[in-house]
């Protein structure tokens, strides 16, 4: 994702809401980092799709934003034996989160049993869930027709809607982006992470979407991943 793309796609979403609720759910995420007795974030994704440019985009949003907690605790489903120590936690870190833990999970298409019934178990022990997932948001078009405001169409597949409505139902708040394309799903998680290094309130969807252009064109990377 460049600098060019980035600023057509401000261009192209203004007016629509969109932004503004990518950045009401990057509040979120850092209001929940940020509020007395938090914990860890912990960041999943789905058995088929590892969200590693999220972690890496919001290691580096901790250290730009000095919020340490904005960094976060990859979880796998099947890491290696050989994994190194920050890339070897699996699916159990969210049996055992509890009170003050953020568990966000990304899920282009259906999260699946195991993972939903262990993110259950997050939320049952007192975990705040967020969910950034592959539905596409509709608004009816003057003809009566379904239509997205965005033009990201979601995922169409019965299995992968059913998975999706279940992480919505344990979510405490979902951000649907919709994923015609890897693209589009890879963009929101810039634009989740650049908007959660901002305080809350602070700067406005369309600001945030300049700066993450202008930090695409020019800043160098801090991540491990």
């Amino acid at each position: 994702m460049d600098a060019v793309r980035v600023s057509a796609l401000r261009e192209r979403l203004a007016g629509t809401g969109w932004l503004e609720a990518v950045g009401g759910f990057a509040g979120s995420l850092r209001r929940s980092v940020e509020r007395r007795g938090a914990g860890e974030l912990l960041l999943v994704g789905t058995e088929a799709y590892e969200p590693w440019h999220l972690a890496a985009h919001l290691e580096d949003e901790a250290a730009w934003s000095a919020v340490p907690r904005l960094a976060p605790t990859l979880l796998r489903h099947r890491p290696p034996a050989t994994a190194p120590t920050h890339l070897a936690h699996d699916l159990r870190r969210l049996t055992e989160a509890g009170r003050g833990a953020t568990v966000l999970v990304v899920a282009p298409a259906a999260a699946g049993g195991p993972l939903l019934e262990r993110v259950q178990d997050a939320r049952r022990h007192g975990a705040t869930v967020l969910a950034l997932d592959g539905a596409g948001p509709v608004a009816p078009s003057t003809d009566g027709d379904l239509v997205d405001p965005t033009g990201l169409a979601g995922p169409t597949d019965p299995a992968d809607l059913a998975g999706l409505a279940d992480l919505a139902g344990l979510a405490h708040e979902r951000l649907a982006v919709g994923t015609a394309a890897e693209e589009p799903f890879d963009l929101a998680q810039h634009l989740v992470s650049a908007a959660a290094g901002q305080p809350v309130g602070r700067r406005s969807a369309l600001g945030r979407l300049a700066e993450l252009a202008g930090r695409l064109a020019s800043a160098p990377s801090l991540s491990r991943w």
